[in-house]
């Protein structure tokens, strides 16, 4: 690669190298008529151009050059800085889609485990306000079915028939629904459900194992508890209830040549989290 199409700059004394066609992608942005020596505001020293700005929100307009998105992390805050600084840079149309912070800003997710001890079963209900995450934990989620001897939920099924996949039921995209235990046949004979949560191999037929599994699998995505309730005490059906920031939206921005004119960019605001 030519010296001409590498570019070094020092923003703040954060030393950043590119592509001169990535400085050039806006032609009106002072970034690509900095190329032509055209901005006091950049200085050339030693071969590198040099600006007195904040170096950390300038790799986030790096990243929209490069990528012509608008991707920032679950825990930005700095909307109004990075906005200031795009306007700085000339690079508007970014400027208008920071100015929209609400499309940016990432949002609580909420999900809710409805637990149900009766007898030898338990019973699971999840409901989500993201269908994706549902989908996803649905996925990690396998109940089995067989027959055992015996009446302790702890009984080893190692020795019995090969057990059987059960569907869970999918009331709909926003919730799920399962049970786990024992359940009398004829005799000694038990009907036994287990659960197993990946990535734990185990197939547990204890609803308070199954329920402490349940949880730990989604504090670990990142969720943490906000309450437990008691939903029905006739029925014994506990609620708890479970929160987590989704990621922000991420913006793309496309641009467009028209004839006999420079090009045109306009933003596309696609949201890609999904499930909303």
């Amino acid at each position: 690669m030519s010296n001409r199409e590498v570019v070094v700059l020092s923003v703040g004394g954060v030393r950043f190298v590119t592509r001169a066609s990535t400085l050039q992608q806006f032609p009106e942005s002072r970034l690509a008529r900095m190329l032509d020596h055209d901005d006091q505001e950049f200085k050339l020293v030693n071969g590198e151009f040099f600006v007195d700005r904040d170096g950390t929100l300038f790799s986030y307009i790096m990243d929209f050059l490069r990528t012509l998105q608008v991707s920032l992390p679950t825990n930005f805050s700095d909307y109004q800085r990075l906005q200031r600084e795009a306007e700085f840079y000339g690079l508007y149309l970014l400027a208008d889609v920071l100015s929209q912070e609400h499309l940016l800003r990432p949002r609580p997710e909420i999900l809710e485990v409805r637990f149900s001890l009766q007898e030898m079963q338990a019973f699971f209900r999840i409901f989500g306000s993201c269908s994706t995450t549902v989908e996803t934990l649905a996925d990690q989620i396998t109940v089995f079915t067989g027959q055992q001897s015996g009446q302790s939920w702890n009984s080893p099924f190692s020795s019995q028939k090969p057990l059987v996949l059960l569907p869970l039921e999918r009331p709909s995209h926003h919730d799920m629904f399962f049970h786990c235990g024992t359940d009398c046949s004829a005799g000694d004979q038990f009907v036994a459900r287990y659960v197993s949560i990946k990535p734990d191999d185990r197939k547990l037929i204890n609803g308070t194992n199954v329920l402490g599994l349940l949880l730990d699998t989604l504090f670990k995505n990142g969720f943490h508890l906000v309450s437990t309730r008691m939903v029905s005490s006739e029925d014994k059906v506990e609620c708890y209830s479970l929160e987590r920031m989704q990621r922000p939206a991420c913006l793309t921005v496309t641009v467009n040549q028209t004839p006999g004119s420079s090009r045109v960019a306009q933003a596309k605001k696609s949201q890609v989290q999904k499930g909303k």
